[in-house]
């Protein structure tokens, strides 16, 4: 009996799929990827929840099969591909909200659940769950733990590691583990295992569902955007809201070139792009959050330091502000006129994703991002800074271009270029990714960053899983070739 054959005994056929049409589904992502680089998996499966899981975990580790989770298919460098083939495991057939904590604001959900999801069912309940990136439609809450994902609110509530209270994992060998501490915001007792799974990309173990804490509905959100005459500059105004008091929810810095990507929705309403000062080196858009007297308090204040203590202009045209908000956030679209997929027709979206100490930003942009452009021979599309830290300066860089995925060489080109950008960040002190995690593009750089952890992260790896078929080929893996499969 192959593998293939036992899932089916365990599951029941409708959760195990081996037809071309339905694995050629589940063979790419939002990665760059060239004419026929597809990644299809031998076996996609389709889970109900953990006893399921338990049940693929056990088949793989008796045959050796790689198993890859995947929550929506939104990564943008592969992590939830099945580059050594076997199964894939998809998650988003375990999207339940399971409980509803009003009075202690906790949310349990199932893996596969949407972050949008979620926050439709806690909105009855002026709640909700701030952890959302733009993807929140599509990304899961698994997948925003195994990649630890930026978020639109990260000035304020931080990623996803700030509201996860715990998870339940099952590892490597098959065993079904609860980490973490209940309901409680915080704990001393014991190891803080539940954070070995943010970021891990699925390679020490599947979570199959999390307790979050989750928080009041602000009554009132005001949005503002102030043209600055350099990244630096923008950064300067962060510091100074914070050192008197202001409460930004979301905070954002865009070099010139990438504003076009986030208005595409003012161009095609307008017919030209939004009009940027020629001496402009960045935009700074921010948002706050709260009472109505406070909020617009607070905005003014901002907007006048803005211009008469930084140097800055404050975007008087609503349309080019309120274009913004709506890519980054509401999502309110008229049908095909967004950046996805309206702006991306000819060329598509391709990225680095580092992180820099705030004092390198502008050199950063200068003499890295800019530069190793040009060395690559890539169309810019711009560099957007995020802001991670809970009420801090905290800087997650996404390093833009576009990309021709018809033309093989641009692909090799932006690969390339992403393992230039991240070893640049690492000379500077900062980190070689944010938000995507290492995936299997960024082995070389994940190990120079870890140095002598690397032995350590190994040692974790064989605790959890000593087989080793949980999402392998990604982060710091010494064969980069599929292991063998099971052939009976």
């Amino acid at each position: 009996m192959t593998y293939i054959d036992q899932l089916r005994e365990a599951l029941g056929p409708d959760k195990v799929l081996d037809a071309d049409f339905d694995r050629f589904s589940y063979s790419s992502d939002f990665s760059p990827m060239g004419p026929g680089e597809e990644v299809v998996p031998d076996v996609v499966v389709l889970p109900s929840g953990t006893e399921d899981v338990v049940k693929v975990v056990k088949v793989a580790r008796e045959h050796g099969i790689p198993i890859t989770p995947v929550g929506g298919m939104t990564g943008m460098l592969g992590g939830g591909l099945a580059i050594r083939g076997g199964i894939l495991l998809a998650t988003h057939t375990m999207g339940d909200v399971l409980e509803v904590d009003v009075a202690n604001q906790t949310v349990r959900v199932q893996a596969g659940a949407t972050l949008q999801s979620i926050n439709d069912r806690l909105e009855a309940h002026g709640l909700w769950l701030p952890h959302l990136p733009e993807s929140k439609w599509s990304a899961t809450v698994g997948s925003s733990i195994a990649s630890d994902n930026d978020s639109t609110f990260g000035m304020r509530h931080g990623k996803i590691l700030q509201p996860l209270l715990s998870v339940h994992v099952v590892d490597g060998n098959g065993n079904s583990v609860e980490f973490g501490h209940r309901k409680s915001r915080f704990t001393s007792s014991g190891y803080k295992v539940k954070d070995l799974f943010v970021g891990a990309e699925g390679t020490l173990g599947i979570v199959t569902e999390a307790t979050l804490k989750v928080e009041p509905l602000p009554p009132y959100r005001r949005v503002e955007m102030i043209v600055m005459p350099s990244l630096t500059r923008a950064v300067d105004l962060i510091g100074h809201c914070l050192r008197s008091g202001i409460s930004l929810e979301a905070a954002h810095i865009n070099c010139r070139h990438r504003l076009g990507f986030y208005t595409h929705a003012y161009k095609v309403k307008h017919g030209h792009e939004p009009e940027i000062p020629d001496w402009a080196g960045a935009l700074f858009s921010f948002a706050i959050a709260g009472d109505k007297e406070v909020v617009d308090f607070q905005t003014d204040w901002v907007l006048r330091q803005g211009e008469e203590a930084f140097e800055g202009q404050v975007v008087a045209e609503r349309d080019i502000v309120d274009s913004w908000w709506t890519s980054k956030h509401t999502l309110d679209f008229e049908a095909f006129q967004q950046k996805w997929p309206a702006s991306q027709g000819e060329k598509k979206f391709g990225a680095a994703d580092v992180g820099v100490p705030m004092g390198e930003l502008e050199r950063f942009y200068e003499e890295g991002f800019m530069v190793l452009l040009e060395k690559h021979g890539l169309q810019v599309l711009g560099m957007g800074a995020y802001l991670e830290q809970p009420n801090s300066i905290g800087l997650s860089l996404s390093c833009a271009v576009f990309v021709d995925y018809h033309d093989q060489a641009q692909v090799d080109a932006v690969r390339a270029s992403v393992v230039d950008t991240s070893r640049k960040a690492l000379e500077m002190g900062g980190t070689s990714t944010t938000y995507m995690s290492d995936t299997y593009v960024k082995i070389d750089t994940m190990r120079e960053e870890a140095g002598d952890a690397l032995e350590y992260y190994r040692r974790i790896k064989e605790i959890l899983d000593p087989y080793h078929i949980m999402n392998t080929g990604k982060k710091w893996e010494d064969d980069p070739r599929p292991a063998g499969r099971d052939e009976e």
